[in-house]
Formats: structure tokens, C-alpha cells, sequence
């Protein structure tokens, strides 16, 4: 297969992946009855079956088991599950208290701390127009700090929990779904007793009493992990650098949604660290156009 086919092949697959990301505040908004912490815990009980029913599909359940019988990658997965747990939970809050514009800005800003990441942890060294992204993203967000930080804290948290994420994954010697696989199972345990803790409380809810919702809940698995697995299949398929101008997707449709069917306010201090990270995040994709020319340039 051919380059470009093989990039074809893949963009399917990265669409689907963002686009189901870029819409799950709609899903989350359908379960607005159901407490944040609870909420994730149902997601994490209905996602490892699926889990189970994917990897005995793809048979692999022998990376699964080598997964759990490795001290070095349980110790990093149980890191990245606990990472991923968090970020679940703040983005429910933040689907939850009407803040999606600060969700979206916090997977605006994730790809550009992802980059600077790498440059401190993995030794990776940042071009000059990597470097100015940076600086603009930075600027964006000091903006939000000095006139918004109510909800900085929810764009920041996001970023950082699924950079730390996606960190610790890229250190773990583990495929992405028997990866998930092997998290599911970390958060299982902390899953169920806040489900049994936020049940016992007022406004906790318990399987049974609605069936639209109990159905609602039962398919976060199903909304947990058909987009991973989309997400792994297109990240073999193609280009990363295409993969890096595709994942803008799902925090643009989320900003779409806050703005024109949620009817959030956008605040003029939320407007001028939004043109900030935009402003980034073109510098961004033009210093990724250019490398990949480079690449793609005849010798």
C-alpha cells in the first residue's frame, strides 16, 4: 500500500474518532440528573466489558495479560489510569456547571503542551515556530488567568491530565486497547465505591430507576471505547503529522456547542485567550505543513 493510500485509510477512522469526541457534551448533557463522580464511575463499569468484547475480537487478551504481569508497565498504566480518571471527571463537571467553552480551550491547549512535554521530559527539541506557539499559548493563557481564573482551572486541568496521559502511555510498552483494557480494570475498584458512596447520598442514583437513563448510562462504554479504538486504528493508518491537524476537530466542535446550542456566554477575557490559542495553534499546523513538505520534497 501506498503512502497516500495508506493515509486515506486511516483519515476515516480519525474523523470518526473526533468527530464522537467533538459531540459527547451532548451525550454528557442527556445524563445531567446523574452526579459527576458517579457519572464516571458508571462510565468506567460499562466501558470494561466493552473493553473484554474488543479485545477478544482482535485476540488480545496475551498483551493484556503481559500487561498486568509486568511491574514497570502496571506501575505506568495504573499512573495513566489514574491520570485518565481525572480528566474524565473534570470534563463531566465541566459538561455539568455549563463551562464548555473552558473545556474546549483545554483541548485547544493540550496538543501544544503536549509539544513542550516532549521537549522537557523526552528530549525532544522544539522548532522556532514550536517555541513562539508556546509563547502565544502561554499568553492566551495568562489572559484567562488574570480575567477568568473561576474556570481556569478546568481548561488547565484538562490539559495537563491528558498530557500526563498521554506521557505516561508513550513511556508504556503497551498497545492502546489492552492498554485501556488494563486502566479500566486499575479504576474499577475507586469506580465502584464512589458509585456505592454518591448512590447513598441525596440526589444519587441507582440502576433501575429510569430505564432511559440506566440505558443512557450503559452505553458510555460503547462512547468510551469505539473512539479509542477509531483513534489507535487511524494513528497505525497515517501520518502523525495529519493525525496533529485532525484532533483540532473535537475542541472546535465542542466551542460550536457551547456557543450555539448550550448559549454560553462568551466572555471577552474567554474571546481574547480563545484568538491566543488560535493564534498558536495556526503557527502550530504551519510549522507542521512545513515539516511535512520537507519530508515529502524529492531528494
Amino acid at each position: 500500500m501506498n503512502t497516500g493510500a495508506k493515509r486515506s485509510s486511516g483519515l476515516p477512522y480519525a474523523l470518526g474518532a473526533y468527530l464522537i469526541w467533538g459531540m459527547i457534551p451532548l451525550y454528557f448533557r442527556l445524563l445531567h440528573a446523574v452526579p459527576p463522580g458517579e457519572l464516571v464511575g458508571w462510565r468506567v463499569v460499562f466501558t470494561l466489558p466493552v473493553c473484554f468484547v474488543l479485545v477478544a475480537v482482535l485476540r488480545q487478551f496475551g498483551e493484556v495479560r503481559r500487561a498486568l504481569t509486568a511491574p514497570r508497565t502496571l506501575a505506568l498504566l495504573t499512573g495513566s489510569a489514574l491520570l485518565i480518571g481525572v480528566n474524565w471527571l473534570i470534563y463531566v463537571v465541566a459538561i455539568a456547571t455549563d463551562h464548555v467553552l473552558a473545556a474546549s480551550l483545554g483541548y485547544y491547549i493540550n496538543p501544544l503542551m503536549n509539544v513542550l512535554a516532549g521537549t522537557l521530559f523526552l528530549h525532544e527539541r522544539l522548532s522556532r515556530r514550536q517555541w513562539l506557539a508556546v509563547a502565544l499559548a502561554a499568553v492566551g493563557v495568562a489572559i484567562l488567568a488574570w480575567g477568568a481564573l473561576s474556570t481556569l482551572w478546568i481548561s488547565m486541568g484538562l490539559a495537563f491530565s491528558f498530557c500526563g496521559y498521554g506521557l505516561v502511555r508513550k513511556l508504556a510498552p503497551v498497545e492502546s486497547l489492552p492498554g485501556l483494557t488494563v486502566e479500566t480494570m486499575v479504576l474499577m475498584v475507586p469506580a465502584l465505591a464512589m458509585i456505592g458512596w454518591q448512590s447513598a447520598q441525596p440526589g444519587g442514583i441507582s440502576l433501575g430507576d429510569d430505564a432511559m437513563q440506566d440505558t443512557t448510562l450503559a452505553l458510555a462504554g460503547i462512547v468510551t471505547g469505539i473512539p479509542l479504538l477509531m483513534f489507535a486504528t487511524a494513528a497505525r493508518r497515517m501520518s502523525y503529522s495529519t493525525l496533529g491537524f485532525v484532533q483540532f476537530l473535537a475542541p472546535t466542535l465542542v466551542f460550536l456547542l457551547g456557543l450555539f446550542v448550550f448559549h454560553e456566554p462568551l466572555r471577552t477575557v474567554q474571546l481574547a485567550s480563545f484568538v491566543m490559542i488560535w493564534a498558536a495553534i495556526a503557527v502550530f499546523c504551519w510549522d507542521l505543513l512545513s515539516a511535512r513538505r520537507v519530508v515529502t520534497e524529492p531528494a
